[in-house]
């Protein structure tokens, strides 16, 4: 006899568990919660999911998610365009607004350098970057990476390439988050006071 009564079942759970921090009792659990909703729930549930897979789309400025080609956050008059938070994903976008001190723009790398994971500048969005503060709106970058070895070394080669932009005679400013944040911590699970207090205290990088 299978491990469970119904291969849908099976597939379902399988399914589920391939998703991040869910193993296979968690995603039992989850999938006959859905099945103890009502139909209308699990549909509007599978219709969310569908649409965010299909019409979702990353800012073609910033490339956070966006309903648009350009997000909410690069398009509001009233945020600071000279000032850029460099961060490593969408999440560390939400836990540096959730802490309300930043007010400027963001850009998302889309992940970190990282040999042994084999993840090269070129797979970053960091030419993008560069073509931003080449452009001379942007007056300060804010390096806002998770403390790792990558993270660090990720801000270093960032810093390289924008050493003498938008001009050698006028080099942008380029800051790091103060080391409130402990070494090896996801900025994601920090909490929002100690995060925005780094965001405040951030310390100048040398050109």
């Amino acid at each position: 006899m299978d491990q469970y009564p119904s291969k849908l079942l099976e597939r379902a759970v399988s399914e589920m568990s391939k998703l991040p921090g869910i193993g296979r009792k968690t995603a039992l659990r989850l999938v006959l919660h859905l099945l103890r909703k009502d139909a209308k729930g699990t549909h509007a549930l599978a219709e969310s999911l569908l649409r965010l897979r299909d019409e979702v789309l990353f800012c073609k400025s910033c490339h956070n998610i966006s309903d648009t080609e350009i997000c909410e956050i690069c398009s509001h008059p009233h945020r600071d365009h000279s000032v850029i938070c460099v961060v490593e994903n969408v999440q560390n976008v939400l836990a540096v607004e959730s802490t309300g001190q930043f007010k400027g723009l963001y850009h998302v790398l889309g992940g970190v350098i990282s040999p042994m994971d084999g993840v090269g500048p070129g797979d970053l969005q960091i030419s993008s970057l560069v073509e931003r503060v080449a452009g001379g709106t942007v007056k300060e970058v804010i390096f806002a990476l998770n403390p790792t070895m990558e993270g660090d070394t990720t801000n270093f080669y960032i810093s390289r390439k924008l050493s003498h932009l938008p001009s050698p005679e006028t080099p942008v400013t380029m800051s790091v988050l103060a080391r409130g944040v402990c070494v090896g911590d996801d900025l994601e699970y920090t909490d929002e006071v100690t995060l925005g207090r780094s965001i405040i205290d951030r310390v100048i990088l040398k050109n």
